[in-house]
């Protein structure tokens, strides 16, 4: 098999997940959801002309560098004259390499700005987004940590810094250590906006590199809790469940209040080898490595 590095790939949802992003549909290409959440694969079996000898590079998110890896190792499988390059780096490092034109395809795991839409258009490129998966934010904790649900107010408390012992949310007498992600990625971002309703991390925060550093970092200490995309869940960690209106969701469930679209972006509508692998991507085949890989499908 195959094995590239796979940068990473957007696509904008119809539906609103956060509030005010409803300004970006009408400025950046979009994809009809009808046929991006269809995932039929009904694509696969047209004939295509393309050269898909010709090198895709893909970079962004770390939370979906996993799934761009997946993707891009089936997609070649498929297809052995492709040539797919995944990295990640973060969101904010995908869409730079996108609006300067480094890369054809960017992973992000939050919407893109207005700013960067104009910054795109600006270079001449107008940016085209693809939902290509569903994804929801897991809470975790160090295994020995009694406390197994928290409600939203309290996740908030926690990494805005106003509670900062387990003792205070019915835990053991142990300091709160928060691990987050640092500034460049979409899922800071997203938490950030979503979760904490735009007010800043603690100071005391652990801004970690990557995904899996936050996992390892909530590993080594007792007091530890991160936030972490559903790829990166396993029997290490003890996933919260997330409380609202007095039910308890687990992440991934219908209800479940944590959640975002997965997004690809590319520099206008996607044609010849990128059409091809954005189609593979919305099949049913390009869907069941979304699952595969412990995401959630578009249908």
């Amino acid at each position: 098999m195959k094995k590239w590095m796979v940068m990473l790939l957007c696509v904008i949802m119809a539906a609103t997940i956060l509030s005010g992003c409803g300004g970006q549909e009408e400025a950046v290409n979009e994809e009809p959801a009808n046929e991006a959440e269809s995932a039929n694969g009904a694509a696969e079996s047209q004939s295509s002309d393309a050269d898909l000898s010709e090198m895709i590079e893909v970079r962004g998110s770390d939370t979906m560098v996993n799934l761009g890896q997946g993707w891009a190792e089936a997609f070649m499988d498929k297809h052995p004259e492709a040539m797919v390059s995944v990295t990640g780096g973060g969101s904010g490092t995908g869409v730079a390499a996108l609006i300067n034109g480094t890369i054809d395809m960017a992973q992000v795991s939050r919407s893109i700005s207005e700013d960067e839409i104009q910054q795109g258009l600006d270079n001449g490129i107008e940016i085209y987004e693809i939902v290509a998966a569903r994804d929801g934010i897991a809470l975790v904790v160090n295994n020995d940590n009694p406390v197994d649900q928290l409600t939203m107010d309290e996740i908030k408390a926690i990494f805005t810094g106003e509670v900062t012992n387990w003792s205070e949310l019915g835990g053991d007498d142990v300091e709160i250590g928060m691990y987050s992600r640092d500034t460049s990625s979409g899922t800071y971002v997203f938490f950030r906006d979503f979760v904490l309703m735009g007010e800043d991390f603690s100071d005391d925060a652990n801004l970690m590199p990557s995904t899996q550093a936050i996992v390892e970092g909530v590993i080594q200490d007792t007091g530890g809790i991160g936030y972490v995309g559903m790829g990166y869940l396993s029997e290490d960690t003890k996933t919260v469940t997330v409380v609202e209106n007095g039910t308890e969701y687990i992440p991934g469930e219908a209800g479940y209040p944590v959640a975002r679209p997965l997004h690809l972006y590319t520099a206008g509508e996607p044609t010849g080898a990128m059409k091809e692998y954005v189609d593979f991507i919305l099949s049913e085949e390009g869907q069941k490595v979304v699952a595969d890989i412990g995401f959630i499908p578009l249908n």
